[in-house]
């Protein structure tokens, strides 16, 4: 059964229990709607589909919301339930976007400095800001510390490295789109 046909099928009973609510007969409701009688009954008794027309007018009667009538189901939950992984040198990850394409968006637990200095290139483009700690970022000639609240953006063509500035760990929330997308950092 589709859930289209599911969602129909609860409209009769909501209309009848709304009808009955109110104390109405289904003849006084079909001169307030100008539905017909038989063609309300059919409604309450599932053997007719209701159009836009007759739930518009049923909904303004009866002064409710016209996904009450209908019950509308409850959106899906938008959360992203992803779970953190451990990745080389003691990196935690949380993936904080499902898809894989476009610009994906990352927290990253950033162990302290232990991991060795190796420079890195590949095609893309990383956003960075630093929620906690201190990080130490190389990127071609550059040498640079950001401090909590600080963001950097750069072309992952250009040589880099990025891990926790000092003996304790560091946290980012990290954007990075494989393709060259771009975060505009306006103040």
């Amino acid at each position: 059964m589709s859930d289209v046909t599911k969602v129909l099928r609860g409209v009769g009973p909501r209309l009848r229990a709304l009808r009955t609510e109110h104390g109405i007969t289904l003849e006084e409701l079909a001169e307030r709607t100008d539905i017909s009688v038989s063609t309300l009954s059919r409604l309450e008794t599932c053997q007719r589909k209701p159009t836009l027309e007759m739930l518009l007018s049923l909904s303004q009667h009866y002064q409710v919301p016209l996904d009450d009538l209908v019950g509308m189901p409850e959106p899906e939950d938008p959360r992203i339930r992803l779970q953190p992984r451990q990745i080389s040198g003691g990196r935690t990850v949380w993936p904080l976007s499902s898809s894989t394409e476009g610009v994906q968006a990352w927290k990253i637990e950033l162990p302290p400095a232990s991991r060795p200095l190796k420079l890195h290139e590949h095609d893309g483009y990383e956003w960075f800001y630093v929620l906690s700690g201190t990080v130490r970022l190389v990127l071609g000639e550059q040498d640079l510390e950001l401090e909590a609240g600080e963001a950097v953006e750069f072309d992952t063509r250009v040589p880099h490295w990025f891990g926790s500035a000092n003996h304790q760990s560091a946290v980012i929330l990290s954007l990075f789109g494989r393709h060259g997308e771009r975060v505009h950092v306006r103040d």
